[in-house]
């Protein structure tokens, strides 16, 4: 089903609402609770806005809150970092994404670029995460990027559907988790875009894990790190996970996985490039 970013918001704030102790703002706590968490009258207390305002704001009601509200109400729900970004995206106050690029429309300097990586697989994603570059060791490193159609070239749907890219991944579980809660960061005020409307539909429909990774409404922000892949080629490969903003496109991102020179993982990549 289509979602707006009302409706959207409303529901995480639903979600994250659920999740506070009461204990730990304050709030006394008597009797037995219908549900977790705070009540939407504590909520609004203790973001000095109205039982009735926030309770629109719960409901997706057509309202525009202040940003000194939404932070008010981020505060109260302890949001992280992350999510208190994420409503504020939800709520209007960053620029709007622009159009979802194709393939034709990626330059072709960062072609250029990422082929200049030389062993280090990259590609480069769109807003909605479509895959539309590659270099030639990210085709050796997933074979499938080039065969797949190109609807199904989606960095968010090959993870949770190809098998090849489950076993590539050192630990599916979490890392499957992980590129769903910041996918959901990223496009939280676009879920309305058709794109995403309907690459949501069909991962609701082929994977009963994201849809209950989805349900959760957990969001978080991407931050480099080493990840762990097993490859069926040349085994366990510890890369660096790097994204980066073209600043001549500021809708593409260049995605990088490195290894440290002369690690034996920088040695796996090079007999992988060697074939």
């Amino acid at each position: 089903m289509e979602r707006s970013p009302r409706t959207e918001l409303a529901a995480f704030l639903r979600s994250r609402r659920r999740q506070v102790d009461p204990s730990g703002l304050g709030v006394p706590v008597s009797g037995q609770r219908r549900t977790p968490g705070l009540r939407r009258e504590e909520v609004a207390l203790l973001s000095g806005v109205s039982h009735t305002w926030y309770t629109w704001l719960e409901q997706g009601r057509d309202i525009r809150p202040s940003r000194q509200v939404v932070d008010a109400v981020a505060r109260t729900l302890q949001l992280s970092p992350a999510e208190h970004q994420y409503v504020l995206r939800l709520a209007g106050y960053a620029a709007a994404a622009p159009a979802e690029p194709g393939r034709a429309q990626v330059p072709a300097h960062a072609q250029r670029l990422l082929d200049a990586l030389g062993d280090s697989p990259a590609y480069v994603i769109t807003r909605s995460w479509s895959i539309v570059a590659w270099n030639a060791a990210y085709a050796r490193f997933y074979p499938g990027v080039a065969t797949a159609p190109a609807a199904d070239r989606n960095l968010l749907w090959v993870v949770f559907t190809d098998p090849y890219v489950r076993e590539l991944l050192g630990d599916w579980t979490t890392d499957s988790r992980r590129f769903l809660t910041q996918f959901r960061a990223e496009v939280g005020a676009r879920l309305h875009d058709a794109d995403v409307v309907d690459l949501l539909a069909r991962l609701q429909q082929a994977s009963a894990h994201f849809r209950a990774g989805w349900a959760s409404h957990d969001v978080d922000s991407f931050s480099s790190s080493e990840r762990r892949f097993e490859h069926p080629a040349v085994g366990t490969l510890l890369l660096e996970h790097h994204q980066l903003t073209l600043a001549d496109s500021p809708d593409l991102q260049l995605v990088v996985y490195t290894a440290t020179a002369g690690s034996d993982s920088a040695a796996r990549l090079a007999r992988l490039s060697a074939g």
